[in-house]
This record gives C-alpha cells, sequence and structure tokens, in this order.
C-alpha cells in the first residue's frame, strides 16, 4: 500500500519563506553534525569558487590582490549557486531563492572567505605560490580545514536562531 503525504512548501502565499514553518530547524538545540555540514556546503562553494579565481587570475598574469578579490567574489557566487540550485528545484522563485541564499549563506561565506584567506596570507610565500606547487595546495587546504573549524561553530549558533542555514532547511 502506498501512502501519500502531502507536505506544506513552508511558504506564504507569496511564494515567500514563512518564519512559522520552522519544521525543528533553528530556534533551539542544534547538532555539531548539522552544522558541518551547513559548512560543508559552504566550504565546497567557496572552495569552488576561490580555485577557479585563483586559476583564471594566474592563467592572466594578475597580481596577487586582483586575483583573491576575483577568487573571493566567485566563492560568494558559487556558494550561493548552490544554495539557489536547490530551493529552485523545491520549487521556489529566482527571486525568492536569491533572498534564501542571501539569508542563509551570507555570514557562513563571510566568516569561510575572512578565515581562509587570512591564512592565507599568514603563511610564508602562500600567496605567490604557483597552481603546480605542494606550497600552493597544502596552504589553502590547511586556510579551507581552518576556515571550517571557525564556521561550523558559527552555522550552528546562527542555525540554533533560525538563521543562516535554517532559512533553507525547510525546503529540502
Amino acid at each position: 500500500m502506498t501512502q501519500h503525504v502531502q507536505h506544506d512548501s513552508g511558504t506564504d502565499r507569496h511564494g515567500e519563506p514563512d518564519p512559522s514553518h520552522d519544521h525543528g530547524h533553528g530556534h533551539g538545540p542544534v547538532s555539531w553534525s548539522m552544522a558541518a555540514r551547513a559548512t560543508l556546503h559552504c566550504l565546497l562553494g567557496c572552495a569552488l569558487g576561490e580555485i577557479l579565481g585563483m586559476v583564471i587570475g594566474t592563467a592572466l598574469a594578475w597580481h596577487n590582490a586582483p586575483t583573491m578579490a576575483l577568487a573571493i567574489v566567485l566563492a560568494f557566487v558559487f556558494g550561493y549557486s548552490f544554495t539557489m540550485y536547490a530551493v529552485v528545484r523545491a520549487g521556489l522563485d529566482f527571486r525568492t531563492a536569491l533572498k534564501v541564499a542571501l539569508a542563509a549563506d551570507t555570514v557562513s561565506i563571510l566568516v569561510m572567505e575572512l578565515v581562509d584567506n587570512g591564512v592565507l596570507l599568514l603563511v610564508p610565500g602562500a600567496m605567490d605560490a604557483h597552481l603546480d606547487t605542494a606550497l600552493f595546495w597544502g596552504a589553502l587546504a590547511v586556510a579551507f580545514a581552518i576556515a571550517f573549524a571557525v564556521t561550523t561553530p558559527v552555522n550552528r549558533l546562527l542555525i540554533s536562531a533560525g538563521k543562516g542555514h535554517a532559512v533553507v532547511h525547510q525546503y529540502h
């Protein structure tokens, strides 16, 4: 026997997120696992954007500052795009999906970018290392690991307050 369950979309009559449809996410205890998954989502988008920005900047023989700026911009673009893709697939229109992505990811991506780029700036020679060196990839891996460790508690706090990725969870 097949059982059909109707799910509430969690949106109001205009397609806007309805905070009354929390579905158990936010405003309470949040597991470290949930926070880590939200942070991993952020890390993947940031990493793809940053690496692409560094490859483009290096290919165009740009200096460190414009390369880093491009990498940061692309980190935000990829981070937001991952969330938007998921919530558009869940049925949200583009405008609402953009609002959800901005609400869900901005603080997480900002913290991730500040930490990982800060670490890269502190590692001697990392900013001048070429893409084919162990220094480049090693420093980047360490920077991402530290950024993940710093951003996970931030995301846990945000989700427990009904902010950050808690805004997205109602659409999964």
